[in-house]
């Protein structure tokens, strides 16, 4: 068995307002940098945005999530069918790594590891600020990687929401409050 079947999925905190989620996908590690950093392929697993990509450069984050999966499942109410988030480009290291800012208090960075033909991706969501956002980006992070993990291994994806309302519990139950 691989251990990219072997591997943890689940996010774990590893200090109390950062959260850390890996995968390991099929490489090369610049197959996998160009859907961390290019529009196209980004808006297929995650949001939609340019970047321009030098230290400091202002990106803005397209959100529509209802287009991840066919059926997208069904949205939560008062949950909005496009979101927007200004950010900036915080650490950059092609292909090994990626810093953006998150909103105004928080970080993300992504980053690279070539192992053999796989690369792990490890996303670090830094500063969360409370819980309860806490409790939506675990599952969200958890989410988008499968969609991306399934993206490039020719697999298919379960319907986004549906996903995201089962692993609130799932994270509810493993993350500590």
């Amino acid at each position: 068995m691989s251990e990219l079947a072997t591997m943890e999925r689940y996010g774990e905190l590893i200090e109390p307002a950062t959260l850390r989620i890996q995968r390991l996908l099929p490489g090369p590690i610049d197959r996998v940098w160009s859907y961390l950093t290019q529009s196209e392929l980004r808006r297929q697993w995650f949001a939609a945005g340019d970047m321009t990509m030098e230290v400091g450069s202002p990106v803005e984050l397209v959100w529509r999530n209802d287009e991840l999966t066919d059926p997208p499942g069904q949205r939560p109410a008062g949950s909005s069918a496009e979101n927007r988030m200004q950010t900036r480009i915080t650490e950059l290291d092609p292909p090994r790594k990626l810093g953006i800012a998150w909103g105004e208090t928080g970080a993300v960075s992504f980053e690279l590891q070539p192992q053999g033909g796989e690369v792990l991706l490890t996303i670090i969501h830094s500063r969360v600020p409370d819980r309860a956002r806490l409790m939506n980006f675990a599952p969200g992070w958890h989410v988008h990687l499968d969609i991306l993990e399934a993206l490039l291994t020719g697999g298919r994806a379960k319907p986004f929401w549906d996903e995201i309302h089962r692993l609130k519990g799932e994270y509810e139950r493993r993350l500590p409050a």
